[in-house]
Order: C-alpha cells, then structure tokens, then sequence
C-alpha cells in the first residue's frame, strides 16, 4: 500500500494540473470568432513549410539528375512562392495568437485586481501585500512569458509536427518508422524532466512571493528601519530570502539545461539512424537519393517542432505554477454578501444600537462579549479603552466589514445585514487612525469618496475641514500633486484632509477612529474645531486615547476586555472614580482622582 502513495499523489498533480489548463482556457471563450482565423494561419504556415523537404528531394530525383535546369528554376521560384506565403501566415498568426492571448492576460490581471477589490477585511487580516503583489505581476508575468510570448511558436510547430509526420509516412513507411522510434523516449524524457521541474518551480513562485512581500515591508518602513539602527539586520534577513529564491530559480535552470541536450542526444541519433538506413537503402536501389535527403530534411524539421514542444512543456510547469497560485486567490471568498432580498438603506436619521453583540475573528475567541449600546441621532459616542479592548472592533460592525456572531446592529431599527453594503456605507464617513492618501491632486483625494463632486463642493468641504487655507497656500493648490500615501503632506495635513474627504459625502453617521492621535497641538485645535462642526446634526463615535479630546461627548463608553464596563457623561463618569476617572486622571498627571 505504502508504494501506491507516490503514485496517487502524482495522479492528483495531474489531474490539478488539467484542471488549472481547463480553467486558464475558459479565458479563450470571448475569442472564439477570432481562434479560427488564427488556426488558419497557423495550418497555412505549417504547411509551407512541411512541403519544402518534399520538393527538394523531388527536384533531386526529377529535375537535378536530369539536368532540367529550367524546370529548377521554376520549382525554386514556386518554391520561393510558398516560403513567402508561409512567412506570411506565420507573421499573422504570430499577431492573431498575441492579440487573443494578451487581452487573455489583461482580464486574468483585471479578474486578480477585481477580486482583491472585492475580499473581506478579514482575507487581509491574515494576507501580505507583497504576495498579493507577486500574484498579480510576478505570476502573471509567468504566464505570459510561457503563453503569451511562446503560444504562437507552439501551435505553429504542433500543426508542424502534424505535417511533417504525414508526409514522412507518405514518402516511405520505413523511413517515417525508424525516424519515429525515438519519439516514446522523448516522451518519457520530457515527463521526467517536467515532473522535476514542476516541483522547482512552485518553490521559485512561493519564494518569490516571500521576496516581494519583504521588499514591500522594507521599502515601506525605510523611517523605522533607520531610526531603530535596523537596516544590517533588514539587509541579512533580505539576504537570506533572496537567496532561497535564487538557489530555487538555479534548481529550476539546472534541470531546464539538462533537458535540451538530452533532446538534441535523440535528435542526432534518428539522424544519424535515417542516414545509415537511407543509405543503405539508396545503395540497394530501394529508394532514391531524393527521397534520402527529403527525410534527412524532414528529420531536421520533425525534431526542431518536439524541442520547442518540450522546452515550452518545462516552460509551461513554471506558469501552471503561477495559475494554481493565481486561482487559490480568485478562488477566496468574495467578502460579505448581500442577503437575497437586500433592501437598499433609507436615508439613516443616526439612531444606532448594539444588541447582545457578540463577535469573534476567530470562531474560538469572542472579542466582544454581550456588548449593547444605543446611540442617538445626533450623538456624539466616545469609546475609550486599553489597545484591544474591542473599540475598532464596534467600529468594524457599524460598517459591516464583518458579520456579528451573535445579537444584532442595527441602524434607525434597521439590522443592518438586510441591508446592501453599498446603500450602508454610502451614509457613513470614517476617518482612519491611518489615514491613507493616494497619488494625484488634493482634490482627488478630498473627492475619494465622491468622485464627481464640483470644484466649489470640494472647496467648502475643506473650508469645513480647517483645510482650505492650507491647500490655497501650495503652490497648485487643489491641483497640487500628492505622492505615494500622500507626501510631501505631514500627518496633520494628511489628517485634516481626510477629515475633508469625509465631509464631502455628507454621512449620516461619522467614525473617527484616533483621528487626533498622530497630530501636533496646533493642528489638533483645528481638527477639534472641524470635528465641531463636522459633528452638528450627526451621529458620531469617536476613538480616542487623549481623553481631553472626548470631555464634550454625549456618552462616553468605557471598553474593557470586549465588555462595556462603564457608560455615561465624562462629568458622571468622573465622579464615579472608576476606570475611566482613573484613565483621565493619569493622563493629567495624577495618581488618583481627588474627591
């Protein structure tokens, strides 16, 4: 039983291998009008040139022994004839193919970003960007070089193949046998040497995903690496990962360049083969001297077709590598869905309430335990707490990034799971602890969330925001262009123009989440007066460690160990002298509070 192991294993690489190819080809469906033409071309071009060695060796046999010296010159000028038009369907199919296969590739790479779109928080919680990086252009790129680059060639020297061995057989039965005898051991020499390079080349795709994602961390946090005298360390650890990929990738070559000589090996020895029996043949008078040099030329042409094959064959193990990779991640669960009879969300009046909330990112580990509250339209709700006492969590539930475990949220009365995600998050703002900008003007980036805003909205968006006069001072204004996550801003900047951005969708509920925790004194007054203003009319939370920036709040909810342990004003919760007083307390200085 223990020898069938390898065996079995072996089958359901296979058979995962014929599933992936099925699955790559079902790309090919929106092409079908075009994948006849190039077909087509692809016949026309492979018979050219399977009727080349044919009529050399006829002209030997009929033209050049006789002397016909005209009758030459027209078989070489039909001859001529032929090789053009096969040059021109060769070009043709070589663009027809490309065209097809490239469009092939610009949707898997459309479907991959589509999908990483579309993915639950949660897939990030236990993903890496730079993998997900890899994924997207490494193993894409895989793929075409093996398919996009090379799927021409391929098809071209399969129906070559084809041709070729039909008029081998044609010629003579005897021939065409001894020149094909060699064609099971390439076979098997192929599957052998693909079977090992299959296994090389998923560590080369694994380990380049290891690579980008190191590359993305470092390059991302270059500050922290300098300020904490880390980068030895960083380059050794980079170092290391380069290396694993570089001996997997040397593996990879290794097995690759022992596989071509092998070819070439059984290439010489039909040659060699067809030459000693042809010529024993021709000797003998069997056959002619023609026939001899159409099947030497034949042979040459046979044996080119199967090295492309096979070398395309090992080529093609790294790119179904790179699909399986690709797949695993389409093949992830979309993030949550709509229920079937989903209603879309009326406008929200900012009532929002938690019952007997339970939830847990892990089935095993609840994070909230019970948890009720209920806000007002209108409030202002400060959630304060220890790191990980379940504070972002709340926040997660209100915008349906994850499903409760347990109880119900639910907005205006509203359980917020009957609702589409769209029409929900559509009404509510959120400005991050780490808040992201993107490449393009300020203006795009106040506009994130509502893209087709005018310029005079955008503009009092930011006057709202205490942002205004900051922007008006750059040297293109609203049109001045951000870099990668928003540089040259500061983090006050940064700050206040994702406040902006916020405004600018008018939310019936806003989410700031430490929106004042990464920010000088300065810019925290004009945040405070922007959240002033920003909260009139609206139902708010607000995440904050500086307990000053919550004293105003109409609840302050006090969040310990996935519980609410304490609720009320800061004036009530202060006289109290619980946690929360306590909190206050030692961030003025004090030990206790006084009575």
């Amino acid at each position: 039983m223990r020898g069938t192991a390898p065996v079995i294993a072996s089958d359901q690489k296979v058979n995962q291998q014929i599933s992936t190819l099925h699955r790559f080809l079902q790309y090919l469906r929106p092409y079908r009008k075009e994948i006849p033409i190039a077909l087509l071309l692809v016949a026309t071009g492979a018979a050219s040139l399977s009727l080349g060695p044919f009529l050399i060796g006829w002209s030997i046999d009929h033209l050049i022994t006789q002397g016909n010296l005209s009758g030459l010159l027209l078989l070489l000028a039909g001859l001529a004839g032929i090789y053009l038009l096969g040059v021109i369907a060769i070009r043709g199919q070589i663009i027809r193919v490309g065209w097809i296969m490239q469009r092939l590739l610009a949707q898997l790479r459309q479907d991959i970003f589509n999908k990483i779109q579309a993915l639950p928080i949660s897939f990030f919680d236990r993903s890496e960007a730079g993998d997900l990086m890899s994924r997207l252009l490494n193993d894409v790129n895989t793929v075409n070089q093996a398919f996009g680059q090379t799927i021409a060639q391929m098809l071209g020297n399969s129906f070559s193949l084809v041709g070729i061995v039909i008029a081998m057989f044609a010629i003579d039965w005897r021939l065409g046998l001894l020149s094909n005898l060699v064609v099971p051991l390439m076979i098997m020499t192929t599957g052998l040497f693909a079977r090992w390079a299959r296994a090389r080349f998923r560590v080369t795709r694994q380990t380049i995903g290891e690579l980008s994602t190191k590359l993305e961390e470092d390059i991302t946090s270059v500050r922290e690496a300098q300020a904490f005298n880390r980068v030895q360390l960083n380059i050794e650890e980079f170092e290391s990962l380069n290396a694993a990929n570089r001996d997997a990738n040397v593996e990879a070559v290794a097995i690759t360049a022992a596989f071509l000589p092998s070819i070439d090996f059984l290439n010489t020895l039909a040659t060699a083969g067809v030459l000693a029996y042809g010529g024993y043949l021709a000797v003998q008078g069997t056959v002619t001297v023609g026939t001899v040099t159409s099947f030497l030329l034949y042979v040459q042409q046979f044996f080119r077709p199967i090295q492309i094959l096979s070398q395309f064959y090992t080529q093609a193990q790294s790119a179904l590598a790179g699909l399986e990779r690709i797949f695993l991640l389409l093949d992830e669960p979309s993030q949550l869905r709509d229920a079937p009879d989903a209603i879309e969300m009326p406008p929200i009046r900012g009532e929002v309430r938690f019952e007997q909330v339970q939830f847990g990112y892990k089935p095993d580990q609840l994070v909230l335990k019970g948890v009720n509250l209920q806000a007002e339209p209108g409030q202002m709700i400060a959630l304060v707490g220890q790191t990980g006492a379940g504070k972002s969590t709340i926040i997660n539930l209100i915008l349906r990034f994850y499903d409760v475990t347990g109880g119900a949220v639910k907005i205006d009365g509203i359980d917020i799971r009957s609702v589409t995600q769209a029409s929900l998050r559509r009404q509510i703002g959120i400005v991050l602890q780490d808040n992201i900008l993107f490449g393009g003007t300020v203006a795009d980036n106040i506009a994130f969330g509502n893209p087709f805003a005018s310029q005079a909205e955008i503009e009092a968006a930011a006057q709202l925001a205490n942002v205004h006069e900051f922007i008006t001072s750059l040297p293109e204004g609203y049109m001045t262009q951000l870099g990668e996550r928003g540089a040259p801003l500061s983090q006050g900047q940064r700050q206040l123009v994702s406040i902006a951005r916020a405004v600018l969708i008018d939310p019936r509920i806003l989410i700031l989440d430490e929106a004042t925790s990464s920010i000088d004194t300065r810019t925290e007054a004009l945040v405070q007066e922007a959240i002033a203003r920003l909260l009139k009319n609206r139902t708010s939370f607000v995440i904050a460690h500086r307990l000053s920036t919550v004293t105003q709040a109409d609840q302050v909810l006090v969040v310990q160990q996935g519980q609410i342990v304490e609720r009320g004003t800061h004036a009530e919760l202060m006289q109290q002298h619980g946690i929360y007083a306590n909190l206050y307390a030692l961030q003025l200085g004090a030990a206790t509070v006084s009575a």
